[in-house]
C-alpha cells in the first residue's frame, strides 16, 4: 500500500488508492470500469425513459423501479469520475471538502436505495397478500409521500457525519484505502477522538440498513405463508416469480453493504484486497444488474423496451 504521510502533502487533501500492489493492471481495470459505467448509465437511463414516456407503466411497481434507477444513477455520477481518474490517469488527490461531499452522497444515496428496496418489498407484499386493496393502498399521492420520506431520511441521518468529520484533525497517514470516500475509511485516519462518529455511524447503520433488511425479510415470510396457502401450484409459482427481480436487487446490495461495514469496523485482520473488492461490488454491481434483471424478468417492461428500440 502507498505509504505517504502528511508532511509530504497538504493536510487539505487526501490520497485515494486503486488496487494497491497491482498498479500494472490499473489501465485494464479502468477500461473495464469505464465499460461498466457506460452500460449502467445507459441501462438505468433507458428504464427511466421508457417508464416516463409509457403511461401504461405508471404503476406502483414501475414507479418504485424509477426511484431505484435514479438512486443508482446518483451513486454512479458521484463516484465513478473519481474512480476512473485513479485507474486511467493516476489522479489520486482529492480535497477534504470534495471527499466529505462525495462521502455524503455515497452514504445518503445508499440509505435512500435501502428505503426504496423496502418500498418495493411492501409493493410485492400488498400485491400478493392483499391484491384486492392494492390500488387503494398504493395510490400515486401515497407513493410520492413514501418516496419523499425515503429521500429525507437518507439525507437527515447522513448529514451530521461530514459535519462531525470536519471538526477533526488528520495528522496520521492521509491515504484512504478505497478509490472513493467512505465514512469509516476517513474516520480511521483522524487523530482526534472519533467515539461520537463511530457510535453515531453504527446507530445509523442499524436503524436504516438493519431495520430495512429485517422488514424486507419479514415481508417475504408473510409472502411465503400466503403463497403456500394457494392451492394451484402454477399460481403460487407465478406469484413467487414476481419477487425474483426484487430479490436479485436486495441480496447483493445488503450482503455487500453489511459485509463492508463489518469488515471496516471489526475485521482489522481481514485482507485489504477483500475490502476493496467488496467496496466495488457495493458500488458498481447494483446499478449494473438492476436494469438488466428487471428488463429480463418483467415481460411488460421488456416488450416496451423492444418496441422503443425497434422503432
Amino acid at each position: 500500500m502507498l505509504a505517504v504521510n502528511d508532511t509530504l502533502f497538504s493536510s487539505e487533501k487526501f490520497l485515494l488508492t486503486g488496487l494497491s500492489g497491482h498498479e500494472g493492471i490499473h489501465l485494464g481495470i479502468g477500461i473495464l470500469f469505464c465499460i461498466t459505467y457506460a452500460v449502467s448509465l445507459v441501462g438505468n437511463s433507458v428504464i427511466l425513459f421508457i417508464i416516463k414516456t409509457d403511461s401504461s407503466l405508471h404503476e406502483p411497481m414501475y414507479i418504485f423501479l424509477s426511484m431505484l434507477a435514479i438512486t443508482d444513477l446518483g451513486l454512479l455520477i458521484a463516484t465513478m469520475p473519481t474512480i476512473l481518474g485513479i485507474f486511467l490517469f493516476n489522479s489520486r488527490e482529492i480535497s477534504l471538502n470534495e471527499c466529505f461531499s462525495q462521502m455524503f452522497f455515497v452514504h445518503s444515496l445508499s440509505k435512500i436505495e435501502s428505503s426504496v428496496l423496502l418500498l418495493m418489498a411492501f409493493d410485492r407484499f400488498i400485491a400478493i397478500c392483499n391484491p384486492l386493496k392494492y390500488t387503494s393502498i398504493l395510490t400515486l399521492p401515497r407513493i410520492a409521500k413514501m418516496g419523499l420520506a425515503s429521500a429525507l431520511r437518507g439525507v437527515a441521518v447522513i448529514l451530521p457525519l461530514p459535519i462531525l468529520l470536519k471538526r477533526y484533525r488528520y495528522c496520521q497517514s492521509i491515504v484512504l484505502s478505497h478509490s472513493y470516500c467512505l465514512h469509516y475509511d476517513i474516520m480511521k485516519i483522524a487523530c482526534s477522538d472519533i467515539t461520537v462518529n463511530s457510535v453515531y455511524g453504527l446507530c445509523v447503520k442499524v436503524f436504516t440498513v438493519g431495520l430495512d433488511s429485517f422488514l424486507i425479510f419479514l415481508s417475504y415470510v408473510m409472502i411465503l405463508k400466503t403463497v403456500l396457502r394457494i392451492a394451484s401450484r402454477t399460481e403460487s409459482l407465478k406469484a413467487l416469480n414476481t419477487c425474483v427481480s426484487h430479490l436479485c436487487a436486495v441480496i447483493p446490495f445488503y450482503i455487500s453493504d453489511v459485509g463492508l461495514a463489518l469488515i471496516h469496523r471489526f475485521g482489522n485482520s481481514s485482507s485489504h484486497l477483500l475490502q476493496i473488492i467488496l467496496g466495488y461490488i457495493y458500488l458498481l454491481f447494483p446499478p449494473l444488474i438492476n436494469p438488466i434483471v428487471y428488463s429480463v424478468k418483467s415481460k411488460h417492461l421488456r416488450a416496451r423496451i423492444i418496441r422503443a428500440f425497434s422503432k
